[in-house]
């Protein structure tokens, strides 16, 4: 069985606790919605993304 990497497709600020989606359409990290209000988070923060959190680019192993 070959590997696949994939990339994340959420992220959230560990900081503010700013959350953004992945958007293929756009190519670009946007800022996610949820119950219609967007999860902006601090505009001032300087956002800590948990890189090394449990997310596991590798499947198919």
């Amino acid at each position: 069985m070959s590997v696949q990497v994939q990339r994340p497709t959420a992220r959230e600020c560990e900081q503010c606790g700013r959350l953004e989606r992945w958007d293929d359409d756009e190519g670009a990290w946007q800022i996610a919605t949820e119950n219609g209000e967007k999860q902006a988070g601090n505009p001032h923060c300087i956002h800590e993304w948990d890189i090394n959190g449990t997310f596991n680019p590798l499947s198919g192993h």
